[in-house]
Order: C-alpha cells, then sequence, then structure tokens
C-alpha cells in the first residue's frame, strides 16, 4: 500500500500553516511597537477602513472567530483603542468604533506593509497578486463546500 498522501512534503495544509505562521512572525516586531497582536493588527485594518462598524459586519470583514472576537475588543477597549456602543437605530446591535488613540495609531501603522513586502523579496508584484487570487479562491472554496 502507497501512502504518499500522507506525507508532509505532499500537502497544501501544511505549506500553508508554515506560511501563515512566517508571516505572522514577520509581524511580531513592527506590531510590539504599537502593542498589537496580528489579530488586533486585522481588527485595527478593518476599522480604519471603516470605523463604526456592527460586530456582525467586522466578523464578516476580519473572518476572525466570534468567540476570539469577543476577547479581542475585551481587550482592545480596555487599551482604549476603541469602544463597543449601542446602535442608536437598532438597539439590539453593537457598534465598534475607534477612540483618538486607536486613529492615531493609523498614523504609526502606515509603514507597516511595505516593511513585510520587504521580507518577500523573492516574490514580485505579480506573483503576490496570482498568490492572492489563489488564496481568495481556496477561501471561497472552504466557504461554499
Amino acid at each position: 500500500m502507497n501512502y504518499s498522501q500522507l506525507k508532509l512534503d505532499n500537502q497544501i495544509c501544511h505549506r500553508l500553516y508554515m506560511a501563515s505562521n512566517s508571516v505572522v512572525r514577520a509581524y511580531r516586531d513592527a506590531l510590539n511597537q504599537l502593542d498589537l497582536t496580528y489579530p488586533q493588527y486585522v481588527v485595527m485594518m478593518a476599522l480604519w477602513e471603516e470605523n463604526k462598524m456592527s460586530i456582525a459586519g467586522l466578523l464578516n470583514k476580519t473572518k476572525i472567530d466570534g468567540g476570539a472576537m469577543t476577547q479581542i475588543l475585551k481587550k482592545m477597549t480596555d487599551k482604549q483603542l476603541l469602544s463597543v456602543v449601542i446602535d442608536k437605530e437598532d438597539k439590539r446591535k453593537r457598534l465598534v468604533k475607534l477612540e483618538s488613540h486607536g486613529l492615531k495609531l493609523q498614523q504609526q501603522a502606515v509603514d507597516i506593509p511595505d516593511q513585510i513586502r520587504c521580507r518577500f523579496q523573492s516574490i514580485n508584484t505579480q506573483e503576490a497578486d496570482q498568490l492572492m487570487h489563489l488564496l481568495d479562491k481556496l477561501n471561497l472554496a472552504f466557504e461554499n463546500p
């Protein structure tokens, strides 16, 4: 019987796992200066795009698990980066909005994508675009099995 399908070298998922860990580690130094974890940075980027977003919208945009998001928002509220408020139009909804400290962090974070991109010099712009396209296809396939 041939078990080659069980070799790590034949696994796409293991390559994604290794790449994901490497990318998060690459962000660590830059994000430590901002006192953010990578998931908190993802939340900040979403809110810098659209401040005052519903929690449901934030979950949809970031694809972060709901239970994890609760913990992330609590920690970020404690850091005074954001606040969670009741929607005036729909009292059942909660909106997440940046506080002044969270808004100011955007200025400090503006160079982070370029710092990280410099770590991937072996991948040109066309390859990076292609990789993003393939990852989008992969993620879509898992969202719609």
